[in-house]
């Protein structure tokens, strides 16, 4: 007798985070498939809110969207798939209003992973094609204890591509956020130095 695996959905999701045993629990879904998420380690959060402050700041400035930290997104017609990623931003265009009290059913258009010990660049560079394969412009991909990162998008011949910048190089906000920089050094500066 085959046993068959449950599917979940966006809803039950939702549903699973209202339960007091779960309230505080984060999900990501993958094909039906529950991924807990584990919390981050400090350096990943550092780099997370040092990321998401800056962002906010320039896109507020110069009102072109709205940043999120770990805000669950997915394609309104699948239902199995809810991604997180650890920081995103969504053009004032496609930013509903008011702001959803519920996950967005859409992709953002900049997404941005941050390598965890957990994690490994293939493993996150897959994750960057299907946002990018459904609505997201640009995925930047962060590796702290490398101090790299990587830039994903479609090519004009469709192609995934990817881009390393070394921690001497900037990310650019390109057609996305127009004018925006950030020196990967600037990134990765703590308190400390």
């Amino acid at each position: 007798m085959e046993v068959k695996k449950r599917l979940y959905t966006v809803d039950d999701v939702l549903e699973l985070q209202g339960w007091d045993g779960a309230r505080d629990r984060k999900y990501e879904l993958i094909n039906g498939e529950l991924i807990e998420m584990s919390p981050a380690n400090v350096l990943h959060a550092w780099i997370a809110s040092r990321l998401v402050t800056i962002l906010n700041n320039f896109a507020e400035e110069k009102r072109l969207g709205i940043t999120f930290v770990e805000a669950g997104f997915y394609l309104s017609e699948d239902r199995h798939n809810l991604y997180a990623p650890d920081v995103a931003f969504v053009s004032r265009a496609r930013m509903p209003d008011p702001i959803p009290e519920s996950f967005a059913g859409f992709m953002p258009d900049l997404a941005v992973e941050i390598k965890s010990p957990s994690n490994t660049m293939a493993e996150l560079r897959r994750k960057s094609a299907i946002y990018l394969e459904n609505g997201t412009q640009l995925v930047w991909l962060i590796d702290p204890m490398k101090r790299i990162a990587e830039v994903c998008r479609i090519g004009r011949d469709g192609r995934f591509q990817t881009q390393t910048v070394e921690s001497g190089g900037k990310l650019d906000g390109e057609d996305l956020l127009p004018g925006f920089e950030l020196p990967l050094q600037a990134l990765f500066r703590t308190a400390q130095t």
